[in-house]
């Protein structure tokens, strides 16, 4: 009797435990179960909010002028979805005011891209895939946080336009932008540069430079190589003198230094024959030279007070500098410096 309880016991035994086994296999089973319901869901879900989210960037897709455009202005895109890659036959990116706070790397997926615009955000980096954007002509960055730019962006071979306008802490750029041969609009203004970056002297096609409202204390004195160039703005900085090579620069027609610290106007200016408006007003000049004003009417008065500091201020204010000296001094002190 003793050896048929023990046999009994054991076999109750092992079949509680082949229960418990079975119970867990079941549970288990249950829980992959669901589990993989529940990915699927999220999948789907997935799927759907890709869906909808694509058919509302359709809608901000519009054409003009036989280029594919996407606009999107004022409203929150903080970041975009990769989901945007299957509208990569667009040719223009205009995304203002929206927040976007990082260009996504699939940005290279978007080989038709001609205008990259993405003005008034909040972006702090370029990515170096930039440089696979080999169609690009327009890259406008201006209001924004970018603190550095990818030396990549010199793959950009067709780049003819760059504005970084007003990036605050902005204040160098890769020696390899000289090697953008088409890039002739450049708007560097309102950062942090201390003086023309070198790359920037290089550039062969550039016809058009801002660098206003930042912190140049000095011109480059080779300014001269800039062969093409027609335009420079160069206010609201803290240069004090002006190379004599500023005068060579052979295509300058518009030259503006308002609100600088200039002390002199290099006599050599004088013979610059195709200069067509210059702005010398807010500097503490050390001659007080002043024109007689015309007799004109009320409409003309303001752009008769803007010529008072142009070409004629500045013809006077050589000729006056010669007959007191002082431009034989003003000679003197930039070779000291």
């Amino acid at each position: 009797m003793t050896g048929l309880a023990v046999c009994f016991g054991t076999v109750n035994s092992i079949k509680a435990l082949w229960e418990t086994r079975i119970k867990k296999c079941k549970e288990d089973l249950e829980k992959q179960t669901e589990l993989k319901e529940k990915v699927a869901v999220g999948r789907l879900k997935h799927a759907w909010e890709d869906r909808i989210t694509l058919a509302k960037l359709k809608e901000k897709v519009v054409t003009e002028d036989g280029r594919v455009i996407l606009r999107i202005e004022r409203e929150e895109w903080k970041t975009l979805p990769p989901v945007l890659v299957q509208l990569c036959q667009v040719q223009e990116w205009q995304l203002h005011r929206t927040g976007l706070q990082k260009i996504p790397h699939f940005i290279a997926s978007f080989e038709n891209l001609i205008v990259l615009d993405l003005s008034r955000n909040a972006i702090s980096e370029i990515p170096k895939e930039i440089g696979k954007l080999t169609r690009l002509r327009e890259l406008l960055m201006s209001y924004n946080r970018v603190n550095s730019i990818p030396e990549e962006l010199c793959c950009c071979e067709n780049l003819e336009k760059l504005e970084l306008a007003v990036n605050r802490d902005l204040d160098e750029l890769p020696a390899q932008l000289s090697k953008l041969k088409k890039l002739y609009h450049l708007d560097l203004s309102m950062n942090q540069f201390t003086t023309i970056p070198e790359c920037v002297v290089d550039l062969p096609a550039l016809e058009w430079l801002d660098m206003g409202g930042n912190m140049l204390q000095y011109l480059p004195h080779d300014i001269h190589r800039m062969e093409k160039l027609h335009t420079l703005w160069l206010q609201r900085n803290e240069l004090e003198h002006l190379p004599d090579n500023i005068s060579r620069i052979p295509n300058l027609e518009t030259l503006v230094l308002s609100s600088n610290k200039l002390r002199d106007i290099p006599a050599l200016m004088e013979g610059m024959s195709n200069l067509r408006f210059v702005n010398f007003r807010d500097n503490p000049l050390t001659l007080d030279v002043s024109l007689a004003k015309p007799d004109t009417s009320e409409e003309d008065e303001e752009e008769d007070d803007r010529e008072m500091f142009g070409i004629e201020f500045m013809h006077a204010y050589i000729q006056e500098a010669r007959q007191r000296g002082y431009a034989v001094l003003n000679v003197h002190c930039v070779h000291r410096r």
